[in-house]
């Protein structure tokens, strides 16, 4: 099953939106710290509405934190940026990847973008257009992957 990882996400409805898609997937959620909202906040709660428990969601304190715990796993860390080496659709998923984002504002820096093993970017059309939106990038990324791997063909309420 891969991972979704969110590097200091700022805004709440964007993290809300993937923990419900992540809680519809059934696919473990990430957020490194800082974030820029407390987990209280109403307009990450709504968007989530009433998934977050089905949500199987971890907080580390630091991307130093969630590094120590992932790397104890096998998978690779595959960064989504606008700058990365090749389409998320010619990419190969393996089910064992994490799927990392950075924040809305500054997306993956330098450093994590060095530390992932593959990084992927989602074509745009429009250079006028910095950025697709992060709930959206994730989805896209994330629905992406799952194809790939066969896991979309099980019925619903079935695990693949």
């Amino acid at each position: 099953m891969p991972q979704m990882v969110l590097v200091n996400p700022q805004i709440p409805p964007n993290t809300g939106n993937i923990a419900r898609t992540c809680a519809a997937t059934r696919t473990p959620l990430h957020l490194v710290a800082p974030l820029g909202f407390e987990m209280s906040d109403r307009y990450l709660k709504r968007a989530g509405l009433d998934y977050w428990q089905y949500v199987n969601w971890t907080i580390h304190d630091s991307l130093a934190e969630f590094r120590t715990q992932s790397r104890r796993q096998s998978g690779r860390w595959i960064g989504f940026s606008t700058r990365g080496r090749c389409s998320y659709t010619e990419f190969a998923f393996r089910d064992d990847d994490w799927l990392l984002f950075g924040s809305e504002t500054e997306g993956l820096s330098d450093d994590t973008l060095a530390e992932c093993e593959e990084t992927v970017h989602i074509p745009m059309f429009e250079p006028r257009v910095r950025s697709l939106n992060l709930s959206v990038s994730a989805a896209l990324g994330l629905f992406e992957c799952l194809r790939q791997l066969g896991t979309l063909r099980a019925p619903r309420g079935e695990t693949p």
